[in-house]
């Protein structure tokens, strides 16, 4: 550590101006030099804890006031050197004088004064722009929820919010509205969003996946004015010069930030022709003792709105202040993030401007993907990249950015299908961007016995900002201890030293049927909420019998004791399967009848299957009794097993049809219904290559050509959306099935707990490759036995609603009490659209003070017979 030459003499008092990121980042670089004798003041004009702005959106989306943001946990505050001034704005500085004055009237003296006031919102000048709303701080979150809850009280409908700004904040802002309930339009003065960031080839894929996720786009013009209602003052439109107007319930404003660099301006400080505090290599302003850090700073003429360079400027000025020599010079434009659940990333050179430069390309508009690596002519050393739809070459590129790849750049490229060459990353290379971690502090730690991911991140501080090196940072924690000949453990729980798959394996060499056989003969003690749910499904998976019989019952989660999904105000949901989403109009009545005659709330699904929400626990069997006797089954939408298999309507109807999907597709999921396994999964068979079925998103996907049936295994949405990839092609009926049975039985055996089809084909040795030689090659020679257990899967199989319904016993399990079969009637709904569903807290409270909405009591609702569009009686 750096010691300090002010160590001998008094505490150097060093006033902080500003309460961000920045701030925050420097408290913590400066309390940690070692016999750095300091006390800090810090000002924050806004009442909290320094918090997180990268994260904002997780605010904006989350349940209301339970996100905390806190950076750090807060605990740098809480030091005694430390004096946080929460809600205290300074209003004067005096460079002069060495003062700060407060709002509140105090003035304090200074040795050394850090300017870190950050941006503001950038404000439109157009008529009515004072009423539309920013989205940029905690208070402005707290504002955008509360506006979108107010409308839609006030119209009762959908609100309609219109974000102008196509760049990050914009589509983040947009993506709330929509999570908050709200319509959301995104204003962009561009032909493509993101267009800092993207070329044109990124920005108009982004354009796509954003528009496809029900974002309307209104690009390439800039608003004219906000428009407001004569009668009430509110807003009802956005207005252009050139076009119609687009309708508006509530404006947000997302055109970028401004710096706050006022009181500097006004203490004679210089500040930017364009904004900003001006600074030297050293982050000093014009001002003896007075530095400028973060967004407020203007180095080069340019301010800098980014999380790593504002890290670097405060750890720069902490250095500075205890004696050191330290320089800002060139700094990390890397972006990776999710918008709307859209993958986006790019780096370096990612406009491929440099003289001379290559751009490999792989794009696909009508998947919406595009991925470019640039490279010097010599197709070698790797300037910059940027990737949108799907952004996983990102995190072993970054590292490499100014150096020679160790392979072709197209091999990088995820959609073209090659693989690309591992290679260790040198030391020197910058891992962590966000905190400026190298590769070799990395592998420091890793040494020193640091061998819990979590913990690495605590001791390195990598991957603790903004996230998107994590997955870098697990290669390298994993090949440093496969190096070092260390065992990572795969031990299932503290219960069974075996993983998943060979507890599978051992389970079936000896035919076990119990968890207290199981446990007895390869683990210890009573289990965990981690083991008794894998052992539940080992068995039933393998001995496919009633899943809640032979001592398995009290082994599942909360879901599969109930065969129904829990929902938050504790009823449940109910989805019987519609194979293929293909239903009679019969059966589409009888569904409409029992969700009216239960008060049911009822959602289409993506996966084509009918969601009845709002059912009690005594309810489900009544429920399930009539759908059994009208055909219905279970549609294991509560277990870790199929889910659905989604088809277009194929060659019975459309005109571009090739094949049957839709007979198909009631093949497969009749076959595989009902079938256990490590996680969830989905299929999906398209009539041709257009796609309408998504089946390249889905665990399995079968496309038809004109050769035949082609098969791609390995994708999935989820939090970490994957591509599957080309298994087989050309297949007939039969073949195609019998790849599958080998696929799904393969996975299941092999997989470790709660791992997606996607995560597990990727870190198998050889990956999709591996698979291939398994499922198509037998090379392996367990093709045959593979089928064979998937032949006695289905001889098995039967329908668990069916089952329970014939059984008096296993009926009991269904009362909201133990001791008592009455219903559980504490819920209270609301009306909303026609359909019932949770009241809130804010609302039960303003029901109980007579000004809020008539709250709905009981476990079923009963309704007025008769007329089309019935409503629940007394509403």
């Amino acid at each position: 550590m750096t010691r300090s030459p002010f160590s001998a003499r008094s505490p150097q008092h060093v006033v902080v101006v500003g309460g961000g990121p920045a701030a925050h980042r420097f408290a913590e670089a400066v309390l940690s030099v070692e016999d750095h004798h300091v006390r800090l003041t810090v000002f924050a004009d806004e009442p909290w804890v320094p918090y997180d702005r990268v994260q904002l959106s997780k605010a904006l989306t989350g349940p209301d006031g339970q996100i905390d943001l806190t950076l750090g946990g807060g605990t740098v505050w809480q030091d005694p050197r430390v004096d946080l001034r929460q809600g205290v704005a300074a209003r004067e500085i005096d460079p002069a004088a060495r003062t700060v004055t407060a709002a509140d009237g105090t003035v304090s003296g200074y040795d050394e004064l850090v300017l870190a006031t950050g941006s503001a919102a950038a404000r439109l000048d157009i008529p009515g722009a004072q009423h539309a709303l920013v989205f940029r701080t905690l208070d402005d979150v707290a504002a955008i929820r509360a506006e979108v809850k107010r409308l839609r009280a006030r119209y009762g409908r959908t609100p309609r919010g219109v974000v102008i700004g196509g760049g990050l904040l914009g589509l983040e802002a947009a993506g709330g509205l929509q999570e908050l309930g709200a319509e959301a339009t995104v204003v962009h003065s561009r032909r493509w969003l993101m267009n800092a960031q993207l070329d044109e080839g990124a920005g108009r894929s982004l354009n796509a996946l954003i528009s496809a996720r029900g974002v309307r786009l209104h690009l390439g013009e800039r608003p004219s004015g906000v428009g407001l209602r004569k009668a009430d003052g509110e807003i009802c439109a956005v207005e252009f010069r050139d076009s119609a107007d687009l309708e508006a319930d509530l404006v947000i404003v997302a055109t970028g930030i401004r710096a706050r660099d006022r009181l500097a301006y006004n203490a004679g400080i210089e500040t930017a022709p364009r904004g900003g505090v001006v600074i030297d290599d050293a982050c000093r302003t014009s001002a003896e003792h007075v530095w400028a850090i973060g967004e407020v700073a203007s180095w080069n003429g340019e301010c800098l709105g980014l999380v790593a360079p504002a890290n670097t400027m405060a750890e720069i000025v902490a250095d500075r202040l205890a004696g050191g020599r330290s320089t800002f010079g060139s700094f990390d434009t890397a972006t990776k993030l999710k918008l709307a659940g859209v993958d986006v990333a790019s780096f370096g050179d990612a406009y491929g401007e440099t003289e001379d430069c290559l751009e490999v390309v792989y794009a696909d508009p009508a998947r919406g993907m595009y991925q470019k690596v640039v490279v010097t002519q010599d197709a070698r050393t790797l300037l910059g990249g940027v990737f949108v739809g799907d952004a996983e070459p990102y995190n072993a590129l970054r590292p490499l950015l100014g150096r020679e790849l160790p392979g072709e750049p197209g091999a990088y490229l995820s959609a073209s299908g090659a693989e690309a060459p591992a290679g260790d990353l040198p030391d020197d290379a910058v891992l962590c961007s966000c905190n400026n971690v190298t590769t070799g502090a990395v592998r420091e730690q890793i040494g020193c016995g640091v061998h819990e991911i979590g913990e690495l991140k605590k001791c390195s501080r990598a991957g603790t900002q903004c996230g998107s090196c994590v997955p870098m940072l697990k290669k390298t924690l994993d090949l440093e201890l496969a190096k070092a000949g260390v065992e990572v453990s795969t031990a299932l729980c503290e219960h069974f030293e075996l993983s998943r798959a060979e507890l599978f394996e051992a389970v079936r060499a000896l035919d076990l049927s119990s968890w207290d056989e199981v446990v007895g003969r390869f683990g210890t003690g009573l289990g965990c909420d981690i083991c008794k749910p894998v052992v539940a499904s080992v068995l039933a998976s393998q001995r496919d019998e009633y899943v809640l019989d032979a001592g398995r019952g009290a082994l599942q989660d909360t879901n599969d004791r109930a065969l129904a999904n829990m929902q938050k105000d504790g009823t449940y949901s109910v989805v019987p399967r519609v194979p293929a989403g293909e239903i009679t109009p019969e059966k589409l009545i009888v569904l409409g009848e029992v969700a009216r005659r239960y008060g049911l709330y009822t959602k289409i699904t993506g996966a084509l299957r009918v969601d009845m929400f709002g059912a009690r626990l005594e309810q489900l069997p009544e429920i399930w009794r009539e759908l059994v006797d009208a055909g219905f089954e279970s549609g294991q939408a509560y277990g870790k097993a199929l889910r659905n298999v989604k088809s277009c309507v194929g060659s019975s109807w459309c005109r571009y049809g090739v094949q049957d999907s839709v007979g198909m597709a009631v093949r497969l999921e009749l076959r595989y219904r009902g079938l256990r396994s490590p996680h969830k999964f989905k299929m999906g068979v398209s009539g041709c290559a257009r796609e309408c079925a998504e089946a390249r998103g889905k665990d399995v996907g079968v496309i038809s050509t004109t050769d035949g049936w082609n098969l791609y295994t390995g994708g999935n949405g989820g939090a970490t959306p994957a591509h599957a990839q080309l298994l087989a092609q050309g297949l007939d009926d039969d073949t195609l099935v019998r790849y599958i049975d080998r696929y799904l039985m393969y996975y299941i055996r092999t997989a470790d707990r709660m791992q997606r089809t996607a995560r597990w084909q990727e870190e198998l040795d050889g990956g999709i490759e591996h698979v291939r030689a398994v499922v198509v090659e037998d090379s392996l020679g367990v093709g045959e036995e593979l089928e064979e257990a998937m032949a006695r899967h289905v001889d098995r199989y039967e329908d668990e609603w069916a089952a329970t319904l014939k059984d008096p016993e296993r009926l009991r399990r269904f009362r909201s009490f133990v001791n008592d079969a009455a219903p559980d009637d504490s819920q209270d709904y609301v009306l909303e659209r026609g359909q019932r569903r949770p009241a809130t807290d804010a609302e039960r409270a303003a029901a109980e003070a007579g000004a809020g909405p008539v709250l709905l009591t009981g476990p079923r609702i009963p309704v007025r017979e008769g007329a089309a569009g019935a409503t629940p009686a007394g509403v």
